[in-house]
């Protein structure tokens, strides 16, 4: 059977709405385990930005594609609950630095550990080898570095 172009398209397409499916799964998911840790995704995924180092809040919002505002609630939140501070920053007067705090990094880790552990038995239940997952990460790459390169 000839393969056609048409058929690659469709497939493209697919892989794309299951691509959606398994994100949209994700993120419910993190929602959960983050909801019983007390925490949201929106906050886990600040903290999880600020885990690599000091930042400002524009480069916390560009590095997780969301608005400035957004992320700047977020913030507010976390150092209302003493999981962030604010530090002056040298390079720019009205835009400080935001680190996590001790009790930060703690429940990051906590969310972290409950992460994993879920994932690693969705891993087991889906049956999926390391290099499974790798051919399928090389392919989505592929893919988005295509796109990029248009």
């Amino acid at each position: 059977m000839t393969e056609r172009k048409q058929d690659r398209v469709d497939a493209y397409r697919l892989l794309v709405a299951d691509v959606y499916e398994l994100a949209g799964e994700s993120r419910r998911s993190s929602e959960e385990l983050a909801r019983e840790e007390g925490q949201t995704a929106a906050r886990w995924h600040v903290m999880s930005v600020l885990s690599d180092g000091a930042r400002t809040v524009a480069s916390a919002a560009r590095r997780l594609g969301l608005a400035r505002q957004s992320v700047q609630r977020v913030v507010d939140d976390l150092a209302r609950a003493g999981m962030v501070e604010l530090h002056d920053n040298p390079d720019h007067r009205r835009a400080p630095l935001v680190t996590l705090t001790t009790a930060g990094l703690a429940t990051l880790t906590g969310l972290l550990e409950r992460s994993d552990a879920d994932r690693r038995d969705a891993v087991e239940r889906a049956g999926l080898s390391l290099r499974d997952l790798e051919n399928a990460r090389a392919t989505l790459r592929r893919l988005v570095d295509a796109l990029q390169s248009r």
